[in-house]
């Protein structure tokens, strides 16, 4: 199991549809914001640091799950809870819930990798292994 950051988000009204829902896609970019947080919060650089020292560019979604149950609207404020579920070889399973105090809004399971740009055409990228230094200063 690993450790388990918070971010908060304040819902704005640009965020909504015109019934004054959350649209959707804005669920996800705040839980991508989220998995680079989680990272953040526990000493790794961002990922423009990290690759100039590293190579490591980031980790891109390869899968994702999500699970809307109640809807949300602009002016209320969520809280979302990430977590690794599982590291594996190349990748992880990262766990996102996002709640609005004790009500459930959203979970989602992504799985990413960590990506680095090939030694032969830079356009291109490709998966490493997790890094143990990484991997350690999250569990």
């Amino acid at each position: 199991m690993s450790k388990t950051t918070t971010m908060n988000v304040e819902i704005r009204f640009g965020d909504c549809d015109p019934a004054g829902i959350v649209y959707f896609p804005r669920y996800h970019r705040w839980m991508d914001a989220a998995s680079l947080h989680f990272f953040m919060s526990f000493g790794v650089p961002p990922w423009h640091v990290l690759e100039h020292t590293t190579g490591i560019i980031g980790t891109p979604l390869l899968e994702h799950h999500a699970r809307f149950v109640k809807s949300a609207t602009y002016g209320e404020k969520l809280l979302i809870s990430t977590h690794i579920e599982e590291w594996r070889n190349k990748v992880f399973v990262q766990k996102h819930v996002i709640t609005r105090d004790d009500d459930l809004i959203c979970e989602s399971s992504e799985t990413r990798v960590f990506c680095v740009r090939d030694a032969q055409d830079r356009r291109r990228i490709h998966a490493i292994p997790v890094p143990e230094d990484i991997r350690r200063l999250c569990e």
